[in-house]
């Protein structure tokens, strides 16, 4: 893994502060609905640049201030917004950008809400394709003169594929097409969309940047431009607005970011080695296992701790007698939080044999006898 050390430093504490008066060494919750104004006039100015006053929590609160500066710094973008979800974030990001008659490719393996909301937004005409075919050329294929926006997942849902980033912008850019890709899977530390070319970067805090499972949140990174613009279009009148309180313990998970991916990735190696060389397991979904390791060194810095693989059985009931099996990693939806979690897409009827894990910080040698356990049972 190879962090930023000014990255570990943004994400561990403020700037000391000049002065000589004793300053906090955490950002106060500031826990208010709205704030007031000494005069009408000024309320007046405020509510005319909303974006960048307070004036009412469902704009502008100093916590969730706080924290989309620091993600700001994180992803090196001008400015951020953060949402009382991912789904929020990627809600904003859609609906901010596109109207009636525009189209929308999304590039790789999407989270399946995502492209819900695809599927949701046709009814409004806005149309979408996926393309899977991750070679730039089939990317380029897959364009449309209506194509507005290039979503992009790299690594992307459950297969943890890797795309090239950069070139997918750079083709993207040369048709004036805005790009964005979700980070949450590489968290600002492992990897730079903005760097690579993209436009707006969006995130499931939840994920490993909360990384407690504790919380729900979302953010969205681009230029100071486009982020007034989803201010106004796509975030105050649709509501999804983190609270004071929510921003303060995203901003509590981020201290301890880089020392938990560090950890998650030698344990989530560790574990996938284990995996690649079982019997009873087909192949091994992981970033690190990937045909091109050119593309590894020059997108990614390092690895978190949530891959998939592959049972030598599509049979739902030994694929759910497996996951039953074991006894230390959880059952859930989720991912990126200390605990182990285990998931897979197979049910009656339909066969899978892929298996998602988020190893979490139980220890490598618990969860790998674990594994080999369950994989005996199965």
């Amino acid at each position: 893994m190879r962090l930023d050390p000014d990255d570990v430093a943004i994400c561990v504490a403020d700037p000391i502060p000049d002065g000589p008066q004793p300053a906090p060494t955490c950002p106060p919750v500031v826990q208010t609905s709205l704030f007031s104004f000494p005069d009408f006039r000024a309320l007046v100015e405020g509510l005319g640049a909303e974006h960048q006053h307070t004036v009412y929590s469902r704009g502008r609160n100093p916590t969730v201030a706080a924290l989309e500066e620091r993600l700001a710094r994180l992803e090196r973008g001008e400015a951020c917004l953060a949402f009382a979800s991912g789904m929020g974030a990627i809600s904003a990001v859609l609906h901010g950008t596109l109207r009636a008659g525009d189209h929308v490719l999304f590039v790789n393996q999407t989270y399946g809400p995502t492209l819900q909301l695809a599927r949701y937004l046709e009814r409004f005409g806005v149309s979408h394709d996926v393309c899977l075919d991750l070679d730039p050329e089939a990317v380029a294929q897959s364009l449309r003169p209506d194509t507005r926006l290039v979503w992009m997942e790299s690594p992307g849902t459950m297969l943890f594929r890797l795309l090239d980033v950069e070139a997918v912008a750079n083709l993207a850019r040369n048709r004036g097409i805005v790009t964005c890709l979700d980070n949450s899977w590489a968290t600002p530390l492992l990897q730079k969309p903005l760097e690579l070319g993209v436009d707006v970067v969006v995130h499931t805090a939840t994920k490993y940047l909360g990384g407690h499972s504790d919380l729900v949140a979302g953010a969205v990174v681009s230029s100071a431009s486009r982020i007034e613009r989803l201010f106004f279009d796509a975030y105050l009148l649709n509501g999804a607005t983190l609270a004071p309180w929510t921003a303060w313990l995203l901003l509590r998970g981020m201290r301890t970011l880089p020392s938990r991916l560090r950890q998650h990735e030698a344990d989530g190696l560790q574990v996938a080695e284990f995996l690649e060389l079982h019997p009873r397991v087909e192949r091994v979904h992981h970033p690190a296992l990937t045909t091109e390791p050119e593309l590894v060194e020059r997108q990614l810095r390092g690895f978190s701790g949530t891959f998939s693989f592959e049972l030598t059985t599509d049979e739902f009931d030994r694929v759910a007698r497996f996951i039953d099996a074991l006894e230390h990693f959880r059952i859930g939806v989720s991912w990126g939080g200390v605990e182990s979690l285990v998931i897979s897409p197979a049910r009656p009827g339909g066969p899978s044999p892929v298996v998602r894990l988020s190893i979490g910080l139980e220890g490598v040698d618990r969860l790998i006898d674990d594994l080999e356990q369950a994989l005996d049972a199965a």
